[in-house]
């Protein structure tokens, strides 16, 4: 993509309105724009960011089985009644002209349980894995730090289905992994801790998923023996690590990134989804659900991967590869669109800085907007025939042959 052409531009002064560092820097770079408090757009170079990690998301799914569907954003309240939960003060509630009442979908077991139902009656039919990736909605009363609290917010919920806990408790390890698996690939895994924590609405407990960072509004134990965490909320329940029983902690402020639960018969039960087992005897299924926020996780990079310049994009996420440069005359340019083309055809994801600005704006530029490498390309860089590389993050500048170029950005 050309620079010139981009529907969006950077910001040279913070957000006022915002406290976190992972805001601050994706408003400024151009990859959200807020339109109230706790509500974003997603620009161009976002969009790019979160449909990656949504993607990655997706691949490990699909490792566990899970098959996508969406479900609706809009609720009738006779589906939340058999629950208990449509006096949940959380959920946003209308009526429509005919005076029907509906809420907008903060989670969706009151959803995809009658839905599962319509095709499970027997312990053939189990077990089944079903997620999304869907916008939710959530009345916080204080919405902050960016991504990390909102009231619209995109989340991946799976939900599994099993004839019996055994089968359930196997499935969840499997998710699990696969979370990890996830934080891998997005480069957290360094940072992101199996937290025990409250279940809230779903269940008495729950696993989070806790990533440390200076401006994480949680406050996690983590077990120095294993590894394993407890969340400050249920510390006092919890003495002692649930992995190794060991005492001794230490605490650090963290970010939830996803969150697993054992729902057993708590959804089924009240919506009546059974199935029949081998001697015909009907039972309820077994359920677990999983959450992990894609924008939240965006988010919770950027709070760890920056500097005092801007975002430092993993590769695997970032919203370009590379962030070519022109500086020069007129000239110069035609080389730098064959350089350009010559990126493209390789496959080689490519923001092109063709503006017609100062230099020292497009180097401020590329390290805001955070492409894991800069590539210069002028009238100096030209006469040497070489092009100037530079690893975001990293101060060290390499010359490189032009005709070796891709290959040096492919390794």
């Amino acid at each position: 993509m050309k620079q010139s052409e981009l529907f969006t531009k950077t910001i040279k002064e913070d957000p006022k309105d915002e406290i976190s560092t992972s805001a601050k820097l994706l408003i400024r770079a151009g990859f959200i724009d807020k339109l109230a408090a706790g509500i974003y757009s997603f620009l161009p170079l976002g969009l790019r960011v979160l449909r990656k990690i949504e993607n990655i998301i997706r691949e490990e799914m699909k490792e566990i089985s899970g098959q996508e569907i969406l479900m609706p954003a809009l609720h009738p309240k006779e589906a939340w009644l058999p629950t208990g939960r449509w006096e949940i003060t959380e959920m946003f509630k209308t009526k429509s002209r005919s005076g029907r009442e509906y809420g907008l979908g903060w989670t969706h077991e009151e959803v995809v349980t009658p839905l599962v139902k319509k095709y499970v009656s027997s312990y053939k039919d189990l077990p089944r894995y079903v997620y999304q990736i869907q916008d939710k909605f959530r009345d916080e009363l204080r919405p902050k730090s960016g991504l990390l609290r909102t009231k619209e917010f995109i989340m991946k919920d799976l939900y599994s289905f099993h004839a019996t806990t055994e089968d359930l408790d196997d499935y969840y390890e499997k998710v699990t992994k696969a979370y990890f698996k996830i934080f891998e690939r997005c480069e957290l895994l360094d940072f992101t801790y199996l937290t025990l924590a409250s279940g809230g609405a779903f269940s008495r407990y729950s696993d989070e998923f806790q990533t440390t960072a200076p401006a994480g509004e949680d406050t996690i134990y983590i077990c120095t023996n294993c590894d394993r965490a407890i969340n400050k909320e249920i510390k006092g329940e919890a003495a002692v690590c649930p992995e190794c029983d060991g005492k001794d902690f230490k605490q650090e402020k963290s970010i939830e990134v996803g969150n697993i639960f054992k729902l057993g018969s708590r959804y089924s039960e009240p919506l009546g989804l059974k199935f029949k087992d081998k001697d015909g005897q009907e039972k309820p299924v077994m359920m677990g659900c999983y959450g992990l926020g894609p924008a939240r996780i965006m988010g919770t990079i950027v709070e760890i991967f920056h500097d005092n310049q801007g975002i430092i994009w993993p590769q695997v996420v970032a919203p370009f590869k590379v962030h070519l440069i022109l500086l020069g005359e007129e000239k110069d340019k035609k080389e730098a669109n064959k350089l350009y083309e010559n990126l493209r055809k390789a496959n080689l994801e490519v923001l092109y800085d063709d503006r017609d600005v100062s230099a020292g704006e497009k180097f401020v530029d590329a390290d805001l907007i955070g492409c894991p490498y800069r590539i210069v390309i002028s009238k100096k860089t030209l006469a040497k025939d070489s092009i100037e590389i530079k690893k975001r993050g990293n101060d060290k500048i390499e010359l490189v042959k032009t005709s070796n170029v891709i290959k040096e950005l492919k390794k």
